[in-house]
């Protein structure tokens, strides 16, 4: 399974740009590693079985192409001259090891078998690649990880980014970060995961754990949970690399271009999301003109790659639906929320959620009136899980405004501010509960 021939175009398509002066070798080098370092790490980590290993391996590599790349200029094959470099450290690693008399256990193999096993990566590296990327996301995706661990695994192995990149888009304290990634890998090794994509039955319960992850990283740069700005690009767009990368690599599970098409949907609206100053804008009031329709395209794509392959749609590919829903009304007015309704509706048959219920209840006023979409939203307000959620008094307080009960929308939309971390959503909540005052 070979990685996509447009990833693959794109590379060589960059490799041009790269025959430099020395000036700007250094700038080549990093670029050339956040393309190449995650296959890099893959390949490494099928050799030697180990991810912290093969991520040693890796940095060594890059080591040495910072002293000799300046001098010598940036190869025609970057990713191919940093394997090989790489693939030497790991042998000569061994050979010191073999001579020690000493047994590396997590290795679990010796000098013979790792020799054999080194193929000629130069002339394979696109094709078994593709193999070792997918086996290194569901290692970095490892249910045996926190869902924060697995999301800075994978942006630090998958992604390319430092640890400092990584804290600043979750906006965490540096050391916190690199705490749960040098853990992560020590689960991993003491745990023996094998590297390899699981099969049958254990498919699906760990490829629910990728999707998972991607979504998580993907929803933090769509709204931030915290800081000043409401949306952070950066994160969705990382996302909805690797998604695109895991639905070439695993063509037929319909749940990754489900959730291609919800993140390629959601991505297409993220310009429109904020004013000029950073403040939201709510998706009624949104300019449709901004949105941007080769994402949405590329979503309606991936939704009926999804479709074509059968069987009951799952929770990505039912809230795809959704987002389709919205992507194809010409206008706020002109949407179809009695079927946005009806499609949450089978969501929460599918997998139950409280939030899915609050999001239902949001369709269900728009569809149906605020007065039906606050009597759900009330059947919600004792439920422990949306304690301290500030949407959920946030929509009582819209639905409340919308009846003219100015009053206690005031009082949700306070509450709801005193809740939410993100200093953007905190300020347009509290303009809202002004606006309420003043009615």
């Amino acid at each position: 399974m070979g990685v996509a021939a447009w990833e693959v175009a794109a590379r060589r398509r960059s490799w041009s740009d790269f025959h430099v002066t020395t000036s700007d070798t250094h700038r080549a080098i990093d670029a050339v590693w956040r393309m190449e370092s995650a296959r890099l790490i893959a390949g490494l980590a099928r050799l030697v079985r180990d991810i912290g290993l093969a991520e040693e391996l890796a940095q060594d590599a890059l080591v040495a192409a910072l002293e000799q790349w300046p001098g010598s200029g940036v190869p025609d094959n970057p990713g191919a001259w940093l394997m090989a470099a790489a693939k030497r450290r790991a042998i000569d690693r061994l050979r010191r090891l073999k001579l020690m008399e000493r047994k590396h256990e997590e290795l679990g193999r010796d000098m013979e078998a790792l020799q054999e096993a080194a193929v000629d990566f130069e002339a394979g590296l696109d094709d078994p690649i593709g193999d070792d990327l997918l086996r290194l996301i569901f290692i970095s995706c490892h249910p045996l990880l926190s869902p924060e661990a697995r999301a800075a695994l994978t942006l630090r192995l998958l992604g390319g980014l430092t640890t400092e990149e990584i804290a600043r888009a979750f906006l965490c304290p540096e050391p916190t970060i690199a705490q749960r990634i040098v853990r992560a890998k020590r689960v991993l090794a003491e745990a023996r995961v094998p590297f390899e994509v699981p099969r049958g039955t254990e498919l699906s319960i760990r490829l629910a754990s990728v999707l998972e992850v991607l979504y998580l990283i993907f929803n933090e740069g769509y709204s931030a949970t915290a800081g000043e700005a409401l949306v952070r690009p950066a994160l969705c767009e990382e996302a909805l690399r690797l998604g695109r990368i895991l639905a070439e690599l695993a063509p037929r599970e319909a749940e990754v271009h489900g959730l291609v098409a919800l993140m390629e949907f959601q991505a297409s609206r993220l310009h429109a999301r904020v004013d000029s100053a950073g403040n939201p804008i709510l998706l009624p009031d949104q300019n449709r003109g901004k949105w941007d329709q080769l994402l949405i395209r590329r979503g309606l794509a991936a939704l009926d790659r999804a479709g074509r392959l059968g069987g009951a749609p799952g929770p990505f590919a039912l809230q795809a639906s959704i987002a389709s829903c919205h992507a194809s009304a010409p206008t706020a007015a002109g949407t179809d929320w009695a079927r946005i309704a009806a499609l949450y509706g089978q969501l929460a048959r599918v997998s139950p959620s409280p939030i899915v219920e609050l999001n239902r209840a949001v369709a269900l006023g728009m569809a149906f009136g605020p007065a039906a979409g606050l009597e759900a939203v009330e059947a919600l307000a004792t439920e422990p899980s949306l304690k301290g959620y500030h949407l959920l008094p946030s929509v009582r307080g819209d639905l409340l405004a919308k009846l003219g009960r100015a009053e206690e929308a005031k009082a949700a939309f306070e509450q709801a501010a005193a809740l939410t971390r993100n200093a953007r959503e905190r300020g347009f909540l509290l303009d809202r509960a002004a606006t309420c005052a003043r009615a």
